[in-house]
């Protein structure tokens, strides 16, 4: 192990134990050490963060760059600690530009076809756990990072029930399933611990390692199985795994919407199961999708006629 490398995994360690949240830094910091190493750099420096950001931002516009520079500016505070030569990155160097990106929101068919294409991966572990990884997303509206993370004891197999432990924003909160998801989790479980019987971490989604599984790895295998699939290939944004969270947002309004209720009453409930900060952060899914506009839209219609009769 480098120096550098004994510096983040104590960093990491550091950062852990004070209660911040470390995944997005985790996954990030691992390859800005080995580029770091690679190129005989023996501390952090601007030149160096800022190489690394942009040889690994393809897409203008994103928030690529700045969530690494944003990773790399923390380390080199914590650097700068114990190394005098570190220099830490400014603000502002590469700035993050808030852009609203329409969701691309999956079909009932683009979500089997996506499935279906796990069938399609040697390891048979690998493919059972992609396949009821997506299926989780698409019926629940978790956020990618809260299903790796969560273990074997946040499933409460009584009541149909996860406990998401300390997600975005630190709230942890409790999320009802439906019976066929959780009888889908059940068989996983068992295929799991038949081709996985001794797991080294209390993970419910474990890898091929024995580990908990990846965000990188997972997001890119989810691109392949996309692409392979052929789903949105004609969509003006390619779809993401987050935009499954989207979906199921998206439909649970359609739903209530179509079925007569009282959706502005209803959607603190649904801000409360997404673990948004406030119901400010749901009301945006409403321009979501032209068709939830035009319900809104119409609800509201009829709610100023009825007031002026």
């Amino acid at each position: 192990m480098s120096g550098l490398e004994q510096a983040l995994s104590d960093y990491l360690q550091l950062r852990h134990s004070l209660g911040h949240e470390v995944a997005e830094a985790g996954w990030l910091l691992p390859d800005f050490v080995r580029y770091l190493d690679a190129h005989d750099c023996p501390t952090l420096t601007i030149e160096a963060a800022l190489s690394w950001v942009q040889q690994s931002t393809t897409v203008t516009g994103t928030s690529v760059g700045p969530r690494r520079m944003t990773a790399a500016r923390g380390f080199a505070r914590y650097l700068s600690g114990i190394d005098a030569r570190t220099e830490v990155p400014p603000f502002g160097l590469m700035p993050r530009r808030q852009r609203w990106r329409k969701p691309f929101i999956y079909t009932l068919a683009d979500i089997d076809a996506v499935r279906c294409q796990t069938r399609s991966i040697e390891s048979p572990l690998r493919a059972a756990t992609y396949d009821t990884l997506i299926g989780l997303l698409a019926s629940s509206g978790l956020r990618i990072g809260e299903a790796i993370k969560l273990d074997r004891t946040d499933i409460d197999w009584a009541d149909g029930v996860l406990l998401i432990r300390e997600s975005k924003f630190g709230k942890s909160r409790l999320v009802p399933l439906q019976t066929s998801t959780m009888q889908a989790l059940a068989d996983h479980a068992g295929l799991r611990d038949e081709l996985q019987p001794r797991p080294k971490v209390p993970s419910f989604f474990v890898s091929l390692t024995r580990k908990r599984i990846s965000y990188a790895v997972v997001c890119q295998t989810f691109r392949r199985l996309v692409d392979n699939a052929g789903v949105g290939a004609d969509a003006p944004c390619a779809p993401r795994l987050h935009d499954l969270r989207h979906t199921f947002a998206v439909r649970t309004l359609l739903g209530w919407y179509r079925a007569g209720e009282d959706v502005q009453a209803r959607i603190p409930s649904l801000s409360t199961y997404l673990g948004h900060r406030d119901p400010a952060s749901t009301y945006w899914y409403l321009s979501a999708a032209p068709e939830l506009l035009a319900l809104a839209a119409a609800r509201q219609d009829t709610a100023w006629s009825a007031a002026r009769s």
